[in-house]
C-alpha cells in the first residue's frame, strides 16, 4: 500500500477536552483510527502523527519530501505564521492537503491567513473529522493506490487494452465503410433502374430521399 503521512501540530493531541464546541468530543485516537481505516479503504496506509514540536514537525516533512511520500497536514497555530513549516513544505515531492477540523475564515481574525496554503495542493477545512477523510479522498485520487508510480505501472495492461480497443473500433469503422459503400452502390443502382421508370414517378429513385424511405433506414 502507498503510505501517507497524516501529520498534526500543536494541541490537537489534546482533542476531545480542548474547546469541544469547537473541535468536537472525539479524541486524537479517534482521529487517528478513523484516518487509518478511511485510508485502508483507499489502497493506502496512513501514518497518523502529532507533535507540539516545530522541529519535529520539521523533520516529519523533510521525511516526506525525500521518500515522496504524499502528506495530509493540519498545522494547527503554526498554520499562521510558520514559515520555516512553510518553506520546508515548499520542497514536497508529493501531493500536500492541507486540512482543519474547524473554520479558521469563521474564527479570530488571526487565524484567516494561511502561510501553508500557497505551498499545498488544497485546503479542506471546516468538517471536523470529516476534513480528514475528504483529504485521504484526495490524496487517494492524486496518487493511487500502490507504490510510487504505480498509477503508470497499472496504466501498462491497460494501455495494451486501450490499444486493442482501438484496433476493433478500427475494424468496426473499416465494416461500418465498407457497408456504407455497398449501400451507397445499392442506392445508385436503385437510380439507374430508376431512370427507366422516371425519376419522378411514384415508387421511382427520387423516393429514396424523402423522409421515411429507404435512405433514412
Amino acid at each position: 500500500m502507498r503510505q501517507v503521512l497524516v501529520l498534526n501540530g500543536p494541541n490537537l493531541g489534546r482533542l476531545g477536552v480542548r474547546e469541544p464546541e469547537v473541535y468536537g468530543s472525539a479524541t486524537f485516537e479517534d482521529l487517528a483510527g478513523e484516518c487509518r481505516a478511511v485510508a485502508r479503504k483507499l489502497g493506502l496506509r496512513a501514518d497518523v502523527r502529532q507533535t507540539d514540536d516545530e522541529t519535529e514537525l520539521l523533520r516529519w516533512v523533510h521525511e516526506a519530501a525525500d521518500g515522496r511520500i504524499p502528506v495530509v497536514l493540519n498545522p494547527a497555530a503554526f498554520t499562521h505564521y510558520s514559515y520555516a513549516l512553510r518553506d520546508a513544505l515548499a520542497m514536497r515531492t508529493a501531493p500536500l492537503v492541507e486540512v482543519h477540523l474547524s473554520n479558521p475564515a469563521g474564527r479570530e481574525s488571526f487565524r484567516h491567513n494561511s502561510v501553508i496554503a500557497g505551498v499545498a495542493d488544497g485546503t479542506i477545512a471546516g468538517f471536523g473529522l470529516m476534513s480528514y477523510r475528504l483529504a485521504l479522498e484526495a490524496i487517494g485520487e492524486l496518487v493511487g493506490p500502490g507504490e510510487p508510480g504505480g498509477a503508470g505501472k497499472a496504466g501498462e495492461p491497460a494501455g495494451a487494452e486501450e490499444a486493442a480497443g482501438a484496433g476493433e473500433a478500427a475494424g468496426a469503422g473499416e465494416a461500418a465503410g465498407a457497408g456504407e459503400a455497398a449501400g451507397a452502390g445499392e442506392a445508385a443502382g436503385a437510380g439507374e433502374a430508376g431512370e427507366s421508370g422516371g425519376m419522378g414517378q411514384p415508387g421511382g429513385a427520387g423516393e429514396l430521399r424523402e423522409p421515411g424511405g429507404a435512405g433514412f433506414r
